[in-house]
């Protein structure tokens, strides 16, 4: 039992994720933000698509729902508490509860902040975590809605995945992300390591996620806010950065 997972880039710096269960060919995807580029690899990749795994209500991240779910009726799963601002769900969701794509068991963590009923998916085979715009690669996401506090809390949900989990998040952001995080940690050795890495595979066009937990973990200054207050500062000072 084994979930693939394949990057869909959609309107100008998003992602969406392609899923598929290797024992029932179910497949999914992590929150279309449009329809068509979505519908031209899984026609490519045999035409099906069962259900739709939406993380928050912001119209980047819904916008090929209804299209897709028309198109391959397909089921839609998001989260409960965002239910009446986003796309009709069919499966309302809360923390902790499981969701399944074929034989693969995803769990829902709630992880307000960015937005206040945003929520997580954990697959553990492989471990893999579809985290919308919570966390990105050497960055997090905008308080549009919840508070810093929230925010730090919501990122400690994710202290006891392994380091080896997959981070598939939301949006190409890394690279803008990077000089921030040298700003914010300017002796951190394999910061500097990443953010060369970063550069390199965007010279080549190719994407810098998912990125691992691992990484993250060592590179990620949000990640690696000891406290709210500093995770708070942190923020404030990346929106003007």
């Amino acid at each position: 039992m084994s979930l693939q997972t394949r990057a869909i880039p959609v309107l100008s710096d998003n992602y969406s994720w392609l899923l598929r269960d290797t024992e029932t060919g179910c497949t999914a995807i992590v929150d279309p933000g449009e329809a068509a580029p979505i519908q031209a690899v899984l026609d490519e990749t045999g035409g099906r698509l069962d259900l739709i795994l939406l993380t928050h209500h912001h119209a980047d991240h819904v916008g090929g729902t209804d299209a897709l779910r028309t198109r391959y009726n397909a089921r839609v799963a998001g989260p409960a508490s965002e239910a009446a601002r986003m796309p009709a769900l069919d499966i309302a969701l809360h923390d902790n509860e499981t969701i399944a794509v074929g034989q693969s068991q995803g769990r829902v963590i709630a992880v307000p902040g960015h937005t206040r009923g945003h929520i997580s998916y954990y697959f553990a085979e492989p471990p893999t975590l579809f985290c919308g715009d919570t966390l990105f690669s050497l960055g997090c996401g905008r308080l549009f809605e919840g508070t810093a506090e929230q925010l730090f809390e919501s990122l400690k949900r994710f202290a006891d995945l392994p380091d080896e989990t997959l981070v598939c998040c939301g949006h190409e952001y890394t690279e803008g992300n990077s000089a921030f995080a040298l700003y914010a940690e300017p002796d951190n050795a394999a910061l500097k390591t990443r953010v060369a890495e970063v550069k390199h595979l965007r010279a080549e066009g190719r994407a810098t996620v998912p990125s691992t937990l691992g990484e993250e973990r060592a590179t990620n200054p949000f990640l690696r806010a000891p406290d709210a207050p500093t995770l708070a500062r942190l923020r404030r000072e990346k929106d003007t950065f």
